[in-house]
């Protein structure tokens, strides 16, 4: 087991009544436990809770009138992350697909999978499928692309990043799920928070469906995927905004993330590397959350 603290604060000037919806609740399911969470706003305001999207990310959603307004969560996790060997891990067949699945197939606003199938045939059609074949597209995306904090918009498509070879952790996880999709893979966007992250900040994952479930891959390779705590999953990063903001207002800082390791006794011992492929774990498994 592995205990993460998780905070963010986001602070904002708002010029007239404006809906807010936030995305920034860490996720509570069987492998992610939640030991404690708070929520606090200045000045303070009602908050509706509500579960949106298929993965029933956690969404919060207030109105507030013009003036300054900060938001602060912060959540403390308990990790029981689900391990797997890789070389046990086989695509399914599209008939074998569980219905809920089959949606993460589809092209979506971000992931333009429709566009890229050629591309993806030519690149990684004959590689083996499985585990494998994902960690080499996360390999591949790694190595084509340069992180440059700044250098793409709420806009930029996964063909957009082909295109100009530069992005983010959302554009890198885009192009990794796009091609995955371009091979019939069933893929989504996750995020969250990262132990380790430099700079500290939300971060973008994706996960494929193999073996019967979910499994992390980070073409980023920014953190340990043993130090992630999730918020939220969904098509692209569209589902999981950590900020939806409907009205007239203007954000006075970059968000303020951070996210540490709590030792705790008897727990699973040190995070892993960040390793080669940004696929397994120090000790070479797979990273399966739900």
């Amino acid at each position: 087991m592995k205990r993460i603290e998780t905070c963010s604060t986001l602070t904002y000037t708002v010029d007239a009544p404006t809906t807010f919806l936030f995305q920034i609740a860490v996720a509570d399911n069987p492998h992610q436990t939640i030991v404690e969470e708070s929520l606090e706003t200045e000045p303070p305001v009602a908050m509706e809770r509500c579960q949106v999207g298929a993965s029933g990310n956690r969404m919060m959603r207030t109105v507030v009138q013009p003036g300054p307004f900060t938001v602060r969560y912060r959540g403390l996790v308990d990790l029981e992350q689900a391990l797997a060997d890789p070389s046990n891990l086989s695509e399914a067949a599209y008939a074998d697909l569980p219905p809920e699945v089959l949606v993460y197939l589809n092209p979506s606003r971000y992931c333009e999978s429709d566009r890229l199938l050629g591309f993806a045939v030519e690149q990684f059609g004959t590689l083996a499928p499985g585990h494998a074949r994902v960690a080499a597209i996360a390999d591949w995306v790694h190595e084509r692309l340069d992180y440059v904090p700044g250098s793409t918009g709420p806009s930029t498509t996964a063909c957009d990043v082909l295109e100009q070879r530069t992005g983010v952790c959302r554009d890198y996880a885009h192009v990794t799920i796009a091609l995955c999709r371009a091979l019939g893979i069933p893929a989504r966007y996750v995020a969250g928070y990262a132990v380790d992250l430099q700079p500290p900040d939300f971060h973008g994952f994706c996960e494929a469906w193999l073996g019967g479930g979910w499994y992390l891959f980070d073409a980023t390779r920014l953190a340990p995927l043993d130090g992630f705590v999730r918020i939220g999953a969904g098509r692209d990063a569209a589902d999981v905004s950590f900020a939806t903001i409907i009205g007239s207002s203007s954000s006075d800082a970059p968000p303020q993330v951070v996210a540490n390791r709590v030792p705790t006794d008897g727990d699973g011992g040190e995070l892993g590397g960040k390793g080669s492929s940004g696929a397994t774990t120090s000790d070479g498994e797979a990273i399966g959350i739900v």
